[in-house]
């Protein structure tokens, strides 16, 4: 029996520790790369939006009722003008908006948080005019058995307090599966609506049962209990911008979707190559993905019982850090096989737990290899791949999973680029006290 307990910190190692383990590596040649496929887009979203509520049936509605609008999904192009249209054309039809965080257990799975999340997007009472309602509170409101799996449907009080709920989000592909509906509107309100309790009773579900059948047997319940009007539905394009706004009635939520999805896939971001050996992604973050980054666009979900998507394959991908608006929530970064030091100091695990333990992908949040810096975690990476030769390495650098339309190429990629991407520039990559760059270099060459 020990008399004292000592409580230490993990210490990872630094470059005087790891230097010797492994040579420096020639670097490939870089090219810069501007990748624009053709796309449709929106001029004015909210306009979009506004027209759409607008349009929308209320006869069953009182004058002066109260409409929650749930809300919360990160990374959406003009949320914020969106869902100011939809509150404010609701309360021009006579109504009273109030928005409800629809996030599940985003923002540390607290209401301080949860409102800390959507100032992030740009929304709060003062830009939307009109009261959040942001308690984590949810009622029970039937327990179904999905497959061989009972479980409890929980809806959230505050939209359960309104007249009539809305939901707001984008239609895309989910991070963890695949089939008829995704993310969009029904998953909005089984799970966002959920908050933490009702997140974390669907994807233990989710996991064992499929996805598609437990958002459809929880959809029913909520139908059944809750007075869902109408959702507003977002389609983005390769750039993350706005393609399309579409109201859809509560009841028509799963028959709209599977289109809508469809549309989404056409006009998803991803990488014009199928094989990369090494893809380096700047940052990750919620505002980004729901898995910090877009498993599509790296070809891993690692969740249990879904199998990866068949493209692209990647071999080793790196991660730098964080971005500023993900306040530490660095669910995602189990996604890669190489982090640094840096990405480690902005993580905020208490974020990153409650997220990655309520949606069951704990693969997400488990610690990569954790380099001290950029030249080592590269240098490491290179010599992991086996037999490199930096003349033939197919290396992709990206900012994040969302923003593709600017990314750097090893030498080796540049012939298999599409007709819709153009070398803008040839780089090299350098080294400041261990942090990577790109400068000019050998711009003469064709």
């Amino acid at each position: 029996m020990y008399d004292s307990v000592t409580e230490t910190c993990m210490e990872f190692p630094s470059r005087s520790d790891l230097d010797d383990l492994i040579e420096p590596q020639p670097l490939p040649s870089f090219a810069r790369v501007r990748y624009e496929p053709e796309t449709t887009r929106i001029d004015d979203p909210a306009a979009a939006a506004r027209s759409e509520v607008a349009d929308l049936t209320l006869s069953t509605l009182d004058p002066g009722a109260r409409v929650a609008v749930g809300v919360g999904s990160r990374g959406i192009h003009a949320l914020d003008e969106v869902v100011r249209a939809v509150v404010s054309t609701l309360d021009d039809r006579g109504f009273e908006p109030v928005v409800v965080p629809a996030m599940g257990s985003h923002g540390g799975a607290t209401a301080a948080g949860q409102r800390e999340v959507l100032a992030a997007l740009g929304i709060t009472e003062a830009s939307v005019d009109a009261p959040i309602d942001a308690t984590m509170e949810t009622r029970e409101l039937e327990t179904v058995t999905v497959g061989e799996t009972p479980t409890t449907v929980h809806f959230s009080t505050a939209a359960l307090d309104a007249d009539a709920v809305v939901v707001v989000n984008r239609v895309k592909a989910h991070t963890n599966f695949t089939g008829p509906i995704e993310s969009g509107l029904s998953k909005m309100t089984v799970v966002g609506l959920g908050k933490q309790r009702g997140a974390k009773s669907f994807h233990s579900t989710a996991i064992k049962e499929g996805y598609v059948e437990t958002l459809e047997a929880a959809l029913d319940v909520i139908r059944e209990a809750v007075p869902l009007l109408a959702g507003v539905a977002l389609v983005e394009n390769f750039e993350e911008e706005t393609a399309h706004v579409e109201s859809v009635e509560g009841e028509s939520f799963t028959d709209r979707e599977p289109a809508l999805l469809e549309w989404a896939y056409d006009e998803m971001p991803t990488l014009p190559f199928d094989d990369v050996d090494f893809l380096v992604v700047d940052e990750l973050g919620k505002e980004i993905s729901g898995a910090g980054m877009d498993t599509n666009v790296i070809g891993r979900y690692r969740v249990l019982n879904a199998p990866d998507p068949e493209t692209p394959n990647v071999k080793l991908l790196y991660v730098r850090g964080l971005t500023e608006k993900t306040k530490g929530n660095g669910n995602g970064v189990g996604l890669a096989d190489m982090t640094r030091q840096a990405a480690i100091n902005q993580l905020d695990l208490q974020k990153a737990y409650a997220n990655a333990l309520t949606s069951g992908s704990i693969a997400k949040i488990q610690l990569p290899v954790v380099a001290p810096d950029d030249e080592f975690a590269i240098r490491a990476s290179l010599v992991a791949l086996g037999g490199y030769d930096p003349e033939a390495v197919r290396v992709v650098w990206i900012r994040n999973t969302q923003d593709l339309t600017e990314f750097r190429i090893s030498e080796a990629l540049i012939d298999e680029l599409p007709a819709t991407a153009q070398v803008v520039a040839r780089e090299r990559l350098a080294y400041e006290d261990g942090t990577a760059s790109f400068e000019a270099w050998n711009n003469d060459r064709p």
